[in-house]
């Protein structure tokens, strides 16, 4: 992508120009060097301390509002710096959700209150979120949840129990989907609660994965209180609060993110085995299609300055599967040809993306909603 794809009306170029020189700078070194080496612990204090960085250096939010901490611009100016960031091999933040979902959420559904009380820590790395959707019982039919939110007097008591909630260990809380109303209809009965992962009732259990990191965990939750003011939207909002949600979850600033890691994915790569002229192909092909990706970002940077919603929705729609699988195929080929020297980086790598055709949305759930919803076809 070349910012003079990006027709903003703001200075595009300088802020590229800008941003590329602070990363040379500002990416530990120590991600770049050892990553392949580190432990699961390691990477996790690194990417704490990138979120910090990013917030002294002026790059933490960069398309929400500067008066909850941002920085006022554009999706362009966060595609970009993320594109950038890839090129320069820099970490992803473990104060992800919070910037990518919880912020959106927040500032499309929530009050004056939560936005003023919540994305400011956010934004500064203090405070990191998770996401309370996943249950053990309820598979992919989100609607179906158990969880539970009684009304009492200034709220709700939440009672149940979600799995698969990433970065459950280092939250400082959470937005939790629950059943508020079980006598109304499928899809009416739902409400989105911020949840306080250090309040009475609340405990955590690791979920180790395949890979030996613990990014998950099953979170129960028993009669823990939620104030009214920690309700996003009314109450029975809640199925439309997690479709907006999960449209973010799959769009274009979290593709952004995960472009990073695919870029420095796929560069190692090319460092390794670019001289070998039995990979040429496929690491031509993966070259490409990571391209591909960045190219259909800046399709949708543009497409959200013009305020083409519609044609915005469509061109994000196709993110989650474009990244997903190329990830797979990317770690495969590392984890396969890789020296040994980087064994341990391509086994957790590979063992990593094995879910990712999974969550937000399994590939199966997405090329449904490209059939039925983007080309028109017939369920």
């Amino acid at each position: 992508m070349t910012v003079q794809t990006l027709d903003t009306g703001r200075d595009i170029e300088q802020f590229a120009a800008k941003a590329e020189q602070w990363l040379t700078t500002a990416v530990p070194a120590r991600w770049k060097n050892e990553r392949g080496s580190m432990t699961s612990h390691e990477m996790d204090e690194l990417r704490r301390e990138w979120d910090f960085i990013l917030w002294e250096g002026g790059y933490s939010g960069l398309s929400i509002p500067k008066e909850y901490g941002g920085r006022g611009l554009g999706l362009a100016e966060e595609i970009i710096f993320h594109v950038l960031a890839g090129s320069a091999q820099a970490p992803d933040g473990l104060a992800r959700v919070g910037k990518s979902l919880v912020t959106p959420m927040l500032i499309k559904s929530g009050s004056e209150h939560q936005r003023a009380t919540y994305i400011p820590s956010i934004m500064n790395g203090n405070d990191v979120w998770c996401q309370g959707f996943s249950e053990p019982e309820a598979g992919s039919d989100m609607a179906n949840i158990q969880t539970r939110a009684r009304r009492v007097e200034g709220g709700y008591l939440l009672t149940g129990t979600k799995t698969w909630t990433s970065f459950a260990q280092h939250a400082r809380r959470c937005f939790v989907l629950a059943q508020t109303q079980p006598e109304a209809g499928r899809y009416r009965n739902l409400s989105m609660l911020l949840v306080d992962m250090r309040a009475p009732g609340v405990s955590i259990s690791d979920i180790r994965q395949i890979s030996g990191a613990v990014h998950f965990a099953e979170t129960r939750f028993d009669n823990v209180f939620v104030a009214d003011d920690d309700r996003v939207g009314d109450d029975g909002d809640g199925w439309g609060v997690a479709m907006r949600v999960l449209g973010d979850e799959r769009g274009g600033i979290e593709t952004a993110a995960r472009y990073v890691e695919i870029r420095s994915d796929v560069d190692a790569l090319i460092a390794v085995l670019g001289d070998d002229p039995r990979y040429a192909d496929r690491l031509r092909d993966l070259d490409i299609r990571t391209e591909l990706v960045r190219w259909q970002l800046a399709k949708i940077a543009d497409l959200e300055t013009a305020g083409d919603e519609v044609r915005l929705a469509r061109a994000g729609a196709v993110l989650k599967l474009m990244w997903s699988e190329l990830w797979q195929d990317v770690t495969r080929l590392g984890v396969i040809n890789a020296p040994m020297a980087d064994h341990r980086h391509w086994t957790y790598q590979y063992l990593e993306s094995r879910a990712v055709t999974i969550y937000g949305g399994s590939s199966e759930i997405q090329r449904n909603i490209l059939s039925e919803r983007v080309l028109g076809l017939p369920r």
